[in-house]
């Protein structure tokens, strides 16, 4: 469960709700944790499971985060010229020509920004924004692989690529070899079937043991099939990307894979409180006033709604984390600007007492508010530790910053 340490909320019970929360310590001690799990294989930080840029800034110092995967170019080229990092992988295809050819006019986000593309088609948009010669350098870009598992007429895993097979990834990247002003430096494969797929019973296991296989060795041979289309023209790949969360160990075991792209885990979401193998600690909640008692065991709090993104469902919802013992009704659920709750706790709350929510996945909540409450220890100046409101960080939406 993700029930906020005593400290925290003690440093927070004065606060008027709603308000945002960030456990410093909790998502540190995370990140090392996931660190020690990749097994020397560096960890590229996923920002969209953040999206607070001070909190990226200060992953980017625990020794085996390197670089950031970012979910938006117009993201990469803020954060680039934020100072943040020199190390960008987008991990999505862009077609925003205003984007691009921001990118293509600048030299030092040309250095710092990578690109994924799938299809000749990205390259088309590319070179239709910006022809070859009227660039600033060249283009970065990594080839972008499907990591689902196919078993007949069977599809498990996010239907992120139509490069699939060895031929496929070795066929597209002589065509990106090709062309002028592009230099393909990596190769992404996430394997959402495996990171992202909670433990909820033994034949997920089993499916999942399986796609851990197949893709390890077709993994492996696609790296070997672009890598040799790169060594004909004199080049070479600087990275291959997997992983998330959920699969650090297995995808770190695999030779061929360079960086575990991961983020998750830094907040302690709520789906990944049914996860085996590992449990990472809560780091982040959402707090929300209680505004009436409709009956002696149900109270209803202002807002709550916040389900997060995929297929709907239950786990879907936010979790309620504090006071324990609380749930959502049935008939109702998370509310869009009122969320009954019922159970045992509710007899003894009132209005204007706080209830603490962890979304059901990291980075999302933030889209929510303008900035987190962050907690953390502090050495008091006898030396004396103790754990206190430390700041205030906006959030990409604090900061005006929406992406697509």
């Amino acid at each position: 469960m993700g029930i906020p340490r005593p400290a925290v909320r003690t440093a927070v019970a004065g606060l008027e709700p709603p308000f945002s929360v960030l456990d410093l310590d909790a998502a540190l001690a995370n990140a090392a944790d996931l660190v020690d799990r990749a097994s020397g294989t560096p960890v590229r930080l996923a920002t969209k499971s953040v999206r607070i840029r001070e909190l990226i800034s200060r992953l980017l110092r625990v020794d085996g985060i390197r670089g950031l995967l970012a979910y938006d170019l117009g993201e990469a080229l803020w954060l680039a010229d934020e100072g943040v990092c020199n190390d960008i992988l987008v991990a999505y295809p862009c077609v925003s020509a205003s984007l691009l050819r921001h990118l293509t006019s600048d030299t030092r986000h040309l250095d710092t920004v990578t690109l994924t593309v799938d299809s000749t088609t990205h390259l088309d948009l590319i070179d239709a924004v910006s022809p070859p010669d009227t660039r600033a350098g060249r283009v970065r870009v990594c080839l972008d692989v499907d990591a689902s598992l196919v078993l007949g007429p069977v599809h498990l895993g996010a239907r992120r690529s139509p490069v699939h097979t060895v031929a496929d990834a070795a066929a597209l990247a002589a065509q990106i070899c090709d062309r002028p002003g592009v230099d393909l430096v990596g190769i992404m494969a996430y394997e959402g079937q495996i990171a992202g797929t909670t433990d909820t019973s033994p034949a997920v296991a089993a499916v999942k043991a399986v796609s851990v296989r197949e893709l390890a060795a077709r993994r492996a041979a696609v790296v070997t099939a672009v890598s040799d289309v790169l060594a004909a023209r004199g080049r070479h790949l600087e990275f291959v990307n997997g992983g998330g969360t959920g699969s650090v160990e297995t995808t770190a075991a695999e030779a061929a894979v360079t960086e575990i792209g991961a983020g998750s885990g830094i907040m302690g979401p709520g789906l990944f409180d049914h996860y085996r193998r590992f449990r990472p600690t809560a780091a982040g909640w959402f707090v929300l006033p209680v505004v009436r008692r409709p009956a002696p065991d149900i109270v209803t709090v202002a807002g709550g709604g916040r389900v997060a993104s995929g297929s709907p469902g239950a786990d879907r919802l936010p979790v309620v984390d504090y006071p324990a013992g609380l749930s959502f009704m049935s008939t109702e659920g998370a509310g869009e600007v009122q969320t009954p709750l019922r159970g045992e706790a509710a007899r003894r709350l009132g209005p204007g007492d706080q209830v603490w929510f962890r979304h059901a996945k990291a980075g999302e909540q933030a889209e929510w508010t303008d900035e987190v409450v962050v907690v953390a220890r502090t050495a008091g100046a006898d030396g004396v530790g103790g754990t206190g409101v430390v700041g205030r960080w906006p959030t990409y939406r604090g900061e005006g910053k929406v992406f697509v």
